[in-house]
């Protein structure tokens, strides 16, 4: 720890005296308190280039400082500056932590594992998302190791919380590369057959305003189907091609461009909030998924990933009743989310990828987001 202390106290007197960098640490004592028994804090990690600062408190990415065109740091992390506003916000709950034990949505919070029928909490419009109420974005994570530019954390999901079955033990690491990329390595065991589908929820604005809209940002998804959904959100079981739809991003256009296009799964989604299916080469291969262009400030972002599977959300949600830790309005369509993933609601679907992990297998799941810019 005595370590850490030094390496963040170097930081912060390197960023005070660098007008160009202009990254402003937040303090860990921010973020040191006890829930449930266990102790938060904060934690900076970086790269010379890209700083992160992640809490333990639901594995969550608190802020990205990251370089325009011109040097110039800005933070494009959605985030607040104390613990406090993370335990009790009353609006967005899920702003960047690690979500599960299964991303997204299950519909009617229910499914059939070898013959047993599990119920999973309603805390959706009747559906289950992103883990219940009390998901892994809730839970304390463990600090397993931390140096300059890499932190694990792990955490156990028990068997029987919330409806889960099996204990899951569950391990992320963040780790900041010397090409700019943020690398999200996870891995997961169980003691019984179960579902697995993490993901990371950090939001972005490549502005770094999040009073600023991302409708001029420009976006390309690497996907030519889509899973269409129903007024809530769940997966209809259908996967169907993109061709002249105003979900087609294989060619990069506005996240604004047709928003706001006639058509029935904008309208369900209140905007993009759906699952693209990625056009793999490979099952298990990291390969491009998605960019996003900020024109502005010319920052660069791009997704890569060996998940099936991209859900892409725009901050449809956000109303600018709240204020990140820089005292900016989360507002409308401010801030937006890539969720590297397998297929939603898949555990009822049988022609989705399979999410299921049984006991002495290994899941795996790399998420990168490789930061530049032109």
């Amino acid at each position: 720890m005595k370590k850490l202390f030094l390496f963040i106290t170097g930081l912060a007197s390197l960023f005070a005296c660098s007008p160009k960098n202009q990254v402003t640490l937040l303090p860990a004592g921010n973020f040191e308190t006890e829930i449930d028994g266990k102790a938060t804090s904060l934690y900076t990690i970086s790269n010379g280039d890209i700083t992160v600062q992640l809490t333990n408190f639901g594995a969550r990415v608190v802020s990205i400082w990251a370089p325009d065109r011109n040097g110039v740091h800005a933070d494009i992390c959605p985030g607040y500056d104390n613990i406090e506003s993370y335990v009790n916000n009353p609006g967005e709950r899920f702003l960047g932590p690690v979500v599960g034990p299964v991303a997204n949505r299950i519909c009617k919070g229910s499914f059939t594992l070898d013959g047993v029928t599990y119920n999973t909490p309603l805390n959706n419009d009747g559906n289950t998302l992103h883990g219940g109420f009390e998901g892994v974005d809730l839970m304390v994570w463990d600090v397993v190791s931390v140096c300059d530019s890499s932190i694990t954390m792990s955490v156990l999901h028990p068997d029987g919380k919330e409806g889960w079955p099996g204990n899951l033990s569950i391990s992320a690491t963040f780790s900041l590369t010397p090409d700019n990329e943020m690398e999200i390595s996870y891995t997961a065991t169980t003691d019984k057959a179960t579902p697995v589908n993490l993901s990371s929820h950090t939001f972005f604005n490549l502005t770094g305003d999040t009073s600023a809209s991302i409708l001029g940002h420009e976006l390309v998804i690497n996907a030519s189907h889509t899973t269409p959904i129903d007024s809530l959100l769940i997966p209809t079981g259908e996967i169907v091609p993109l061709d002249g739809s105003p979900l087609d991003f294989r060619i990069g256009k506005t996240v604004g461009c047709e928003i706001d296009r006639d058509d029935a799964q904008l309208r369900n989604g209140n905007g993009y909030d759906h699952n693209w299916c990625l056009d793999k080469t490979t099952d298990v291969g990291i390969e491009f998924a998605a960019s996003m262009y900020e024109p502005q400030s010319g920052r660069y972002m791009e997704v890569w990933t060996d998940q099936p599977g991209l859900q892409f959300y725009c901050g449809n949600f956000f109303t600018g009743n709240e204020s990140d830790k820089h005292g900016n309005p989360i507002g409308y369509r401010c801030a937006f989310v890539f969720e590297t993933q397998k297929w939603p609601d898949a555990v009822n679907h049988g022609n989705f990828p399979d999410t299921i992990l049984l006991p002495g297998e290994t899941y795996t799941h790399t998420c990168i987001y490789r930061f530049s810019y032109k």
